[in-house]
């Protein structure tokens, strides 16, 4: 994933968590931040299961009472179109929050274990407690769903939060800043807005975890700052999504979702497909494919279905991944730096050694690539760092599997792409380069508390030969037991 950054911090108001009041004055200090949460967190008052379904409840209602604002925010920062931004950012939500609210209960309760042979007679059980103070750092590209999501599992857990919105999407982060205070306990739950000195101000708190949605190179810097205080972290990062499509797929279904995937928040996304591997003898009709896809996806008017990259440096950063790309253009290539557009854009078989094919690309440019053979599409994929996404289109179940087994990916998709985001209990997260741990559903409350283990032991027996000194008796006994 490309970029990530910050935001405000609001004050404490008293109310029934999901009921809107009047949001108090901003906190504009990390550090006050960071106290205000540790100490809610401290005070008990985020453990109850109680507290954290009012604030599951909060969440739900604040994307769906709060939907006209955080659309025209982000129809401000990038143009994203209305009905995209509801899918993608605030649907996402709610589901998240009814679902974690749903089975709370039922993932809270202790975990019985076998004690071992040494401890009985006696019991053993584990018991999910809240992390505490969590630091959730959210980009731009999906302003609301990945400082939400995140947020949700961070509630549901028990924990309280600063989440720290990206300074790149200025009215969306303020919306949030606004809003969250009215819907969620103020106390435990803060919004800081800034840009990346309030964000390494921050890192320099001592969070107990920290949950960054970004870049690979910025994940680095933030598991360098977690390491100093011994944080855990959460890492959702990118990299380069590859699309395997073998020459049994259905290739009129395989191009529009392809297309469609790169179109998505113009190209903008984590999981986005970022390149393909297509079996030669069916290349050039995919292309084809693929381009009419394009136009069919975009309708009579693009620029009314069409989100802008979200900054000038970012349009001139695509504009240099085509200029030294290579291949042949069969479609698009067009570049408007003053409207912050980019045409979506097929290139085929560019220069595998430009930045093209070797950066995560973040746009509406897809490059296609010619192998010739699934397997070499796989050894493909695995020369190069492990990616986010790995997607497949093959009419045989038995291809499938041979790229899931083959191939290492923090997620699969067969014969389509981005949807396994939308698995309200699979674990989604990255490997390697392109992340560390997981969340969504019962992955994200795991994510967000420690298992603690108990054991209880009976007072009798207490068993002599258990205690020192030993002798060759005790060492018989003992040996025995253990």
């Amino acid at each position: 994933m490309v970029d990530t950054a910050p935001s405000s911090v609001t004050k404490p108001a008293t109310k029934a968590a999901g009921k809107p009041t009047p949001g108090a004055g901003p906190v504009s200090v990390p550090a006050a931040a960071f106290a205000r949460t540790r100490a809610a967190y401290r005070s008990g008052r985020t453990r109850p299961l109680s507290w954290r379904a009012d604030q599951l409840r909060g969440l739900q209602a604040l994307v769906r009472e709060g939907e006209d604002e955080l659309l025209h925010a982000m129809a401000d920062d990038f143009g994203k179109p209305r009905v995209e931004a509801w899918l993608a950012d605030l649907a996402p939500v709610a589901a998240e929050a009814a679902h974690l609210r749903r089975n709370l209960h039922r993932w809270a309760r202790p975990r019985l274990s076998w004690p071992g042979i040494a401890n009985l007679p006696g019991s053993a059980w584990s018991v999910p407690e809240p992390l505490g103070t969590v630091l959730v750092i959210s980009p731009w590209n999906y302003p609301v769903n990945l400082a939400l999501v995140p947020l949700a599992a961070a509630l549901a857990a028990g924990n309280a939060a600063v989440v720290k919105p990206s300074e790149l999407t200025p009215a969306t982060s303020a919306t949030l800043a606004r809003l969250v205070p009215r819907y969620l306990d103020d106390e435990a739950v803060v919004v800081v807005e800034g840009a990346v000195d309030v964000a390494t101000e921050l890192l320099a708190q001592p969070f107990d975890h920290i949950f960054f949605t970004g870049s690979t190179s910025v994940g680095r810097t933030v598991m360098a700052a977690a390491a100093t205080h011994l944080a855990s972290v959460t890492l959702e990062l990118g990299g380069k999504s590859p699309v395997i499509v073998a020459a049994d797929a259905d290739l009129d279904v395989a191009a529009k979702r392809v297309a469609w995937g790169k179109l998505l928040n113009a190209g903008q996304t984590c999981i986005a497909p970022d390149y393909v591997l297509v079996e030669r003898s069916v290349a050039d009709a995919f292309v084809d494919r693929v381009v009419s896809a394009i136009g069919a996806l975009q309708g009579p008017d693009p620029a009314a279905t069409r989100t802008r990259i979200v900054n000038e440096r970012h349009v001139e950063r695509l504009s240099g991944l085509l200029k030294s790309a290579g291949g042949t253009v069969a479609t698009g290539g067009g570049v408007d730096v003053g409207e912050r557009v980019v045409e979506p854009t097929v290139v085929v078989d560019p220069d595998l050694g430009s930045p093209l094919m070797q950066d995560e690309i973040f746009g509406p440019i897809l490059p296609v690539v010619r192998v010739d053979s699934v397997d070499e599409a796989m050894t493909f994929v695995n020369e190069r760092p492990k990616p986010l996404a790995l997607y497949v289109f093959s009419g045989s179940r038995a291809t499938g599997r041979r790229v899931v087994d083959g191939t290492t990916a923090g997620g699969v998709c067969l014969n389509h792409v981005v949807y396994h985001f939308i698995a309200p209990e699979l674990p989604f997260g990255g490997v390697g380069p392109s992340g560390m741990g997981a969340y969504h559903g019962r992955a994200g409350f795991e994510e967000l508390s420690h298992r603690k283990a108990v054991v209880r032991r009976g007072i009798w027996p207490d068993l002599p030969f258990a205690y020192p000194p030993y002798d060759e008796r005790k060492e018989r006994m003992i040996r025995r037991f253990m």
